[in-house]
């Protein structure tokens, strides 16, 4: 006793914690931990650990005596208590005592019934790439991927020619009874059938296709509904088209993870599309009709005249969709004044003729500027 661990750390809790977290600790751990999962070694013994502490913590009495006197307020072997011996479990009896009913409560109902009992197949993950138009606008992409399913040659039951026989050492239940002899009576404890390894069942023809497994990997090809305004990183899920459940459990869920290329034009947050459109000098200054790019073509739009460089305008709803919605977010652009370059003798000439017939009249930005540089150095 003195080996075993504090249930709390087990479960990787602080003491205290909710019922709400024990539950959520418990079911991530029994998950990766499950034998019937994870085949590494010791991991049988990690689960069944994971099941006593929680075992302990789920029951509101054993919790509270556990928080108030640890493992001795819980194990039965841990000290003598009144009227029926050692905590009241009645050891002290001739007739043969099961400490396989502790057992079972503390694992979940015996390994037998762990193995036998309907498990959900694991689920799958596929990544796909889409453009940003396919991803705007929705689309139909075929995926492939590989899962687990039963073995059509033996219908899942890994035996050839018929089903398997239920084990004649444990009778079907996966477990034998061992008697012992102690000072407080004959024990009993249960124990892994040796003959089925806890099964149950015994095949003794198995089946070539699966050998014996009743499971067999297989190529898996979907069409896949893509829809409109799906963004990068999200998950599309296909229940039931993961790999195949045992014991008659449910099939686990293909996720299908998103993610989109760039556009050479376009930027995306969210619904909403950006881009820059660059104009000439003459049209930011005049004011003219413009070619705004949009995810359905090119779309007319008048700026007006003295656009300044930065200036951002909005084309309502010709954004991104949004998931599941008819509503659509808008595109902004902003306009870049492009200033020309490699001008000629007489193009060079015609444009100082124009500044100086402007004055600062027509550039008040820079009129501003420097007068508040006047009125810091005459301070």
């Amino acid at each position: 006793m003195a080996d075993k661990r504090d249930y709390y750390e087990v479960l990787g809790l602080q003491k205290g914690a909710s019922d709400d977290d024990i539950k959520k600790a418990f079911r991530k751990l029994a998950r990766k931990y499950h034998p019937d999962v994870n085949k590494e070694p010791g991991a049988e013994e990690q689960f069944k650990e994971i099941n006593e502490a929680y075992s302990i913590l789920s029951d509101p009495e054993k919790k509270s005596r556990y928080d108030s006197y640890g493992h001795a307020g819980v194990d039965p072997n841990f000290g003598a208590g009144a009227g029926g011996g050692f905590g009241g479990f009645g050891f002290g009896g001739g007739d043969g005592f099961d400490v396989s009913d502790i057992f079972s409560s503390f694992f979940g109902g015996g390994g037998a019934s762990r193995r036998n009992a309907p498990m959900q197949g694991s689920d799958r993950e596929v990544r796909i790439t889409l453009t940003f138009e396919e991803a705007a606008f929705g689309c139909k992409k075929e995926v492939s991927y590989t899962r687990i399913e039963k073995c059509d040659k033996c219908s899942g039951t890994g035996s050839a020619g018929g089903n398997p026989e239920t084990c004649s050492a444990c009778h079907g239940t996966g477990q034998v009874k061992v008697s012992q002899r102690t000072p407080f009576g004959i024990m009993q404890t249960s124990r892994t059938c040796d003959a089925c390894k806890g099964k149950g069942k015994i095949i003794k023809n198995p089946c070539t296709s699966c050998s014996g497994t009743g499971f067999v990997r297989k190529a898996k090809k979907l069409d896949v509904n893509i829809p409109a305004g799906i963004d990068n990183g999200q998950n599309i899920a296909l229940r039931s088209q993961g790999d195949a459940g045992k014991n008659g459990g449910p099939n686990g869920d293909l996720f299908i993870n998103v993610s989109i290329k760039k556009h050479p034009v376009f930027e995306r947050d969210g619904t909403t599309i950006y881009c820059d459109v660059p104009v000439t000098f003459a049209e930011a200054t005049l004011g003219a009709e413009i070619d705004v790019p949009t995810l359905e073509g090119d779309y007319m739009y008048t700026i007006p005249e003295g656009t300044q460089t930065g200036t951002v305008f909005t084309l309502k709803n010709k954004g991104i969709k949004e998931l599941n919605s008819d509503r659509r977010g808008n595109l902004t652009f902003r306009v870049t004044v492009e200033v020309p370059k490699n001008l000629n003798q007489k193009q060079k000439e015609l444009l100082r003729a124009f500044a100086d017939s402007c004055g600062d009249k027509n550039h008040s930005q820079r009129a501003s500027f420097f007068d508040k540089l006047k009125q810091m150095f005459n301070k």
